[in-house]
């Protein structure tokens, strides 16, 4: 029996490749018990569950005993290789051959003891003699990462470290031998610290598991029957173990789509042509020393063939992708091919090139949704960008569909994933608004209280502290703010409780050289407290479920490794964090939707829907970019052994090739990605080049406009109505009954804004950590003037300059945290202190009385008019000078002369009504603006002179007085409305209410639409 030929099948494209296997084997199964004594062997667990549920779909639910379904190794989708640790049992070994090898170290710990090997030859090196400085532990571990892919690679070729030297010769870059100087840290220190650990890696005890199976099946060749199905043999050990189950007595190859109808001149430059889909099964033909057409046809035991259209589809599919040199046989193959066979071919395939990313995911998940309304209609997205995979998961939510992604979700982006990328950022960054709230605010954060009770507290700390310019850092700076400000000041219990829950974690962090293990202990400790409530222990709710589960374990790796790779300290522990988090994944076992999937290439190769959408098409994505990595040149590659980069689009070409004989087939792609224009894909253009080397260039279905034009209805309204204008008209209760003048002139150009502020009682809260900007430096400004004035209200002191300067650093104190504003602010305001004091050495002479930010306020006809006077002077002949300081623009002639900008004229009037403060009724004899910049020159008055354009001040106060009064009883009247903007060219450059008055709902202008 051993003296057979090795028994290979193939199953074609156009075939499910698991239904046919499934079908194939309860065909050979005339007991019920023959189909357990089966093993199966298929590349991935996922393919074995896929298997089980083929078995169920042609069974038609019948009762069954399953053939044992074993996983050759789980593989990477965007690596393409294996990457995960079988169980021994998985290849029959019984534990005997597992026990034997050490057990596989933790990529975790990998990752960190290898960052800490290239911190540590960056010493050596520093130490040898000068070079640049050592990287920091993150770009370390991220390296460490490139390096953990390396060695997998070599261990999984079964090539030694040893061979290194001599691969890059004298004529090659410098900079290789450098690299190779490098890599020498694995050949000297890798395996030494694999041994004083007792592990092996991971790919090189897969290897040794693999070798072992095949050499105990060679000895003993096993009893039943033994069926390999759906591997390609890309990996050298798998290859090995398919040519052992070839050649057992009861065992069977099966192929995925091997092409066996290729022209032999184009077959025979499939070899070595890696990029090619057929060279991977070549490769493994040749180690079988089989002819392709030696194989045969899997008995798949299937009711009714294949559609049509579908074999044709994958002849046509099959001959776009003969390599390069095969090419110019494609004029004699469209001299065989009538126009019914390319119309055959190209039925059930559709192209749609989408405008962007966003618009690529919204449309395959409405060919989704789309699929659904057929009964029993199976649909599946295939592509390898996995953020593309998870906004069409979003997508699909607005249907309510949960669609399970066969890559999982990134562990970062989980619940409890993001709770501790979220706490360690709060505490890395000093609680920086933000990121505070961004963790106080997560689901799982509760401090030990009821949720609502500390959801509450947080709302409370964000309104009263962290709305703003951003408090100094710490805790110590937010409790100085809390008790700064009398609305936070019940929040100062809490937040030392809350201070007592990080202490630790925070002084590790401060403390740069605490190892990593201990910030790793403090930093759980803190996510667990933080997550507790006053019914459920913090552990209980961080780590539970599928995400928590993966978020403990890998937790408890970053300690190990963080205990093993002695020398990493907590001085990076954020970005650290955050390089390991982004490699791990979270898979669920159960649920999502039952006919809709999202699919990795690699599990599509074996899976078949009734509707595959093909996503991503573009270079540098499907297939992805193909670069060399920065160890080795593709030369040094080729030397040491290592497969050519290439074979991975060989890889991803076949399982492309693979998934277009499904039944039907959507083709995507968009053209602008990140707002760059996107180069589709190589096999879209090679399918592009045979239609039109057949002169059918236009004969592929492209409903890129179809799809464009239902992505446009599917969120436009579904009529459109003119907004109009607002114009609310409250009771007259409920009216103000008075306001300051600054507030007048807002309620003469935008009285909706009174309205909004004033009866609805709205009010904006100012931005999350607020970088403070021209109104918070006016503030300043003000301040130091009103302080240098209430302390020498009757006379200047002799060193004026010295003194006013003394009072702009104390009210400078509050920005000094902010080094850039003060460097940029002070050296302005020294040149305001100047031209100030030189100002009052003028004036002062002439002044009876100085006051500085005086209240005053009159009444008109029942109103309340309420000012503040930045400045206010007495002149010696008894009259009044009002002055107001402004650090931006100062109002126009023309806005003052018309009563849009109020403000000094009703000052005036009430100064005359002897409406301020400690200051008698008397005439008004200047009305002016201090301009105040600090730039060149620092300061300027701008008089309101009579003229022109201006008359006198008892006339312009009597003007102002008149108007407010004529304002006041036109909205007295109920029917009166409080207009958005009733003259648009006096409306204010900004509002906050303009989202709530729908400004620009009302204000296009006609001709704006179309």
């Amino acid at each position: 029996m051993s003296a057979e030929r090795p028994k290979v099948y193939s199953i074609d494209p156009e075939i499910g490749f698991l239904d046919a296997l499934a079908g194939g084997l309860l065909a050979r199964s005339s007991d019920p018990l023959d189909l357990s004594r089966v093993q199966v062997l298929l590349p991935t667990r996922r393919s074995g569950r896929s298997l089980a549920e083929a078995f169920l779909r042609i069974a038609e639910g019948k009762a069954l005993l399953l053939p044992r379904i074993r996983p050759l190794g789980e593989t990477d989708a965007d690596e393409l290789l294996i990457a995960g640790e079988p169980a021994a049992e998985d290849f029959g070994l019984g534990g005997r051959a597992a026990a034997d090898l050490p057990p596989p170290l933790p990529a975790v710990a990998r990752q960190l003891i290898l960052a800490r090997l290239v911190l540590r030859w960056t010493e050596q090196r520093r130490e040898d003699g000068p070079t640049s400085d050592a990287p920091p532990e993150d770009q370390a571990v991220r390296l460490a990462g490139e390096l953990g892919r390396l060695i997998d690679s070599v261990e999984t070729e079964g090539l030694d470290f040893a061979e290194l030297d001599g691969l890059a010769p004298d004529d090659y870059a410098a900079h290789w031998q450098k690299t190779l100087d490098f890599l020498r840290i694995v050949t000297a220190s890798w395996p030494e610290i694999q041994r004083t650990l007792g592990t092996l890696g991971t790919a090189e005890r897969r290897r040794r598991l693999l070798e072992a199976q095949a050499a105990a099946w060679q000895a003993e060749p096993p009893q039943g029957p033994v069926i390999a199905a759906g591997s390609t043999g890309s990996i050298p050990a798998t290859a090995h173990l398919l040519k052992v189950v070839a050649g057992l007595p009861q065992g069977a190859v099966i192929l995925p789509g091997l092409d066996r109808k290729m022209p032999d001149a184009a077959w025979r430059q499939v070899l070595g042509a890696p990029s090619h889909p057929q060279h991977t099964l070549a490769r493994l033909l040749q180690s079988l020393g089989m002819d392709r057409r030696e194989v045969a046809d899997w008995p798949n035991g299937l009711r009714g063939s294949p559609a049509p259209a579908a074999v044709a589809r994958s002849k046509l599919v099959a001959a776009a992708l003969w390599p390069a040199e095969a090419t110019a046989g494609w004029v004699k193959l469209a001299e065989d091919k009538d126009a019914q066979d390319m119309a055959t071919a190209l039925r059930g395939l559709t192209r749609i090139d989408c405008a962007d990313s966003g618009a690529e995911a919204t449309t395959v998940a409405l060919l989704l949704r789309e699929a659904l309304e057929t009964p029993g209609k199976r649909a599946a997205l295939v592509t390898p960008d996995r953020g593309l995979a998870r906004r069409v998961a979003a997508e699909l939510r607005r249907w309510t569909l949960e669609v399970d992604d066969s890559a999982g979700q990134p562990l970062a982006t989980t619940t409890p994933g993001a709770f501790l990328r979220l706490t360690a950022q709060m505490v890395a960054d000093e609680l920086a608004p933000l990121p505070l709230l961004a963790a106080l605010k997560h689901p799982l954060a509760a401090g030990g209280e009821a949720p609502a009770s500390f959801r509450a507290q947080v709302r409370r700390l964000e309104v009263t502290v962290l709305r703003g310019p951003r408090p100094l850092a710490g805790f110590e700076g937010l409790l100085q703010a809390a008790r700064a400000e009398a609305g936070a000041r019940p929040l100062v219990p809490w937040l030392q409780g809350l201070a007592g829950l990080a202490r630790t974690f925070a002084t590790v962090l401060r403390n740069r050289a605490a190892g990593l293990a201990t910030a790793v202990e403090a930093h759980i400790a803190f996510a667990e407290a933080l997550a507790a409530t006053d019914q459920e222990p913090g552990a209980a709710r961080l780590w539970r479920g599928e995400a928590g589960e993966e978020a403990a374990t890998f937790c408890a790796e970053l300690h190990e490794g963080a205990l093993v790779s002695d020398g990493l300290t907590a001085a990076r522990y954020l970005p650290v964090l955050e390089s390991l988090l982004a490699g791990r994944a979270v898979r669920r076992r159960y649920g999502g939707h039952p006919r809709l999937a999202i699919l990795g290439p690699l599990e599509a190769r074996l899976q078949q829907a009734d509707r595959l959408i093909l996503a991503g098409l573009n270079e540098g994505t499907w297939p992805a970019e193909t670069e060399p990595g920065p160890w080795m040149s593709r030369p040094m590659r080729a030397a040491f052994g290592l497969p050519p980069v290439e074979r991975k689009i060989g890889l991803a070409a076949h399982d492309f090739a693979q998934a277009l004989g499904a039944p039907e087939v959507i083709l995507t792609r968009a053209e602008r990605a990140e707002g760059a224009p996107t180069v589709p894909s190589r096999w879209l253009l090679r399918l592009d080049a045979l239609l039109a080397a057949f002169g059918k260039p236009s004969a592929l279905n492209d409903e890129s406009r179809l799809w464009s034009a239902r992505l446009a209805a599917l969120d436009a309204p579904t009529a459109y109505r003119p907004c109009a204008p607002p114009a609310p008209k409250p009771p007259l209760h409920a009216r103000p009954k008075g306001l300051s003048v600054t507030q007048i002139e807002t309620w003469m150009r935008d009285p909706y804004a009174i309205y909004a502020r004033h009866v609805l009682g709205l009010k904006a809260l100012p931005a999350l950590d607020e970088e403070p900007g021209a109104a918070e430096k006016g503030l300043i400004v003000h301040e130091a003037l009103d302080a240098f004035a209430k302390a020498w209200p009757d006379g200047l002191p002799p060193d004026a300059a010295a003194r006013m300067l003394d009072c702009g650093r104390s009210v400078f104190a509050r920005i000094r945290h902010r080094p850039t504003l003060f460097a940029f602010w002070w050296p302005r305001f020294e040149r305001i202190a100047a031209w100030v004091v030189a100002q009052e050495a003028q004036r002062r002479p002439a002044l009876a009385a100085l006051l500085s930010e005086i209240a005053g306020k009159i009444e008109i006809e029942g109103f309340e008019l309420r000012a503040r006077a930045d400045r206010i002077e007495r002149l010696a002949d008894g009259r009044l000078a009002l002055i107001d300081y402004k650090t931006g623009t100062a109002p126009s002639p023309k806005s003052l002369r018309l009563g849009f900008a109020p403000q000094l004229p009703l000052e005036a009037a009430i100064a005359r009504e002897g409406g301020f403060d400690g200051l008698a009724a008397a005439e008004v004899a200047e009305l002016a603006f201090w301009r105040l910049t600090g730039g060149q020159p620092p300061g300027e008055i701008k008089g309101l002179k009579p003229g022109k354009e201006m008359p006198p001040i008892d006339e312009l106060a009597a003007e102002a007085y008149a108007g407010l009064a004529a304002l006041v009883r036109h909205f007295r009247n109920p029917d009166t409305p409080f207009h958005a903007r009733p003259r648009p060219d006096w409306a204010p450059r900004y509002s906050d209410y303009e989202q709530l008055a729908r400004i620009k709902e009302w204000t296009v202008t006609e001709g704006a639409e179309g």
